[in-house]
């Protein structure tokens, strides 16, 4: 499938996404966070779901956590326009709850079309929901970030969610924002060779 028939089908489910009434998000969302991106980057980071920031834009990670993913990949020598970026659930859950089962299951489609068409060789999981999501574990956050993971032929690496790390500012040797940036770089590092 030529990248123009990927693209245009993306902006299909987009359109979809935009008007579901799948599950109860949809009644006090503002907008569809549908997600945004390349195709041919090569390099997908799905998070949770959208904040109060996203809610209000329609744009994945454009709220304080936002901002620091988008710090965190420029010091990498990642630029945003270079990967897709997306969550496991495209309407904010009140109060920025964790999404339910229900709630995962309702946007399942979008996000497996995402991943389908946007076809990355690296896939990045932030946070504890789309790590368990789509590795199917029960294992925490802490034990899986920094490793690589086989999922349908893509190689996928867990990491901490950026508003994890707002929340857990410390920069010494071993705090989450020490860590990240080691993953971060293996990230960097991965996704050189397999665009090489």
């Amino acid at each position: 499938m030529s990248l123009e028939d990927r693209s245009l089908m993306l902006e299909q489910i987009r359109n979809r996404a935009l008007s579901c009434e799948r599950c109860g998000l949809c009644s006090s969302r503002t907008n569809v966070v549908f997600g945004e991106g390349v195709l041919e980057g090569g390099l997908m980071f799905v998070g949770e779901g959208p904040g109060a920031d996203e809610d209000q834009q329609g744009v994945p990670f454009v709220g304080r956590a936002g901002q620091l993913l988008t710090q965190i990949l420029s010091a990498a020598g990642i630029s945003r326009d270079q990967v897709y970026i997306t969550n496991v659930v495209k309407c904010r859950p009140p109060g920025n709850r964790v999404p339910t089962y229900e709630e995962m299951m309702a946007c399942d489609q979008f996000l497996q079309a995402q991943i389908l068409l946007v076809r990355p060789r690296l896939l990045v999981l932030l946070g504890s929901t789309p790590t368990k999501w789509i590795l199917k574990t029960q294992e925490a956050i802490s034990k899986l970030r920094g490793q690589w993971f086989q999922w349908r032929g893509m190689e996928v690496m867990p990491m901490f969610h950026p508003s994890y790390l707002l929340r857990n500012p410390s920069n010494k040797v071993g705090s989450p924002k020490h860590l990240t940036w080691e993953d971060i770089q293996e990230v960097k590092r991965r996704w050189d060779s397999v665009r090489g």
